[in-house]
C-alpha cells in the first residue's frame, strides 16, 4: 500500500487534481531577464591576471547569479558578480559573447 492508497482511504471523497503539463517543450531552466541595451564585454588585467568583465546588465540579483553560474559552468572557469558587474577569470570574451548572443542578448565588445 503506497501513500496514494493510504490517502484515498483517509479521504475517500477527495478528487485528485489532474497533473497538467504547463511546460510546452523544454524551456530554459533558468530564465533571465533580457534587456535591449547592450552588455559590454571588457578585457582587463588585474594583478597580472586576465579578467573578462561584463557591465551594463540591469537584471535582478537572482538574474546576475543565474547568468554568472551559467557562464562559469559553460566555460569551466571561475568568476563572481558584484557591484552590478560579472567577473570571469581569463580572456573568454569570444565564448561569452557567443553564449550571450545565443541566449538573445545584445553584446558589445569593448577594448582590444
Amino acid at each position: 500500500m503506497d501513500l496514494r492508497d493510504q490517502l484515498k482511504n483517509l479521504f475517500p471523497d477527495h478528487e485528485p487534481e489532474p497533473e497538467s503539463e504547463s511546460d510546452s517543450g523544454n524551456p530554459d531552466p533558468n530564465p533571465v531577464w533580457l534587456q535591449e541595451d547592450p552588455i559590454r564585454c571588457i578585457y582587463e588585467k588585474r594583478r597580472g591576471k586576465p579578467v573578462t568583465v561584463l557591465e551594463g546588465y540591469t537584471g535582478a540579483d537572482s538574474d546576475f547569479a543565474s547568468l554568472t553560474r551559467e557562464i562559469k559552468k559553460h566555460l569551466g572557469v571561475g568568476g563572481s558578480y558584484k557591484d552590478d558587474r560579472i567577473l570571469i577569470q581569463g580572456d573568454c570574451r569570444d565564448q561569452i559573447m557567443q553564449l550571450l548572443k545565443s541566449k538573445g542578448f545584445n553584446v558589445k565588445r569593448v577594448g582590444g
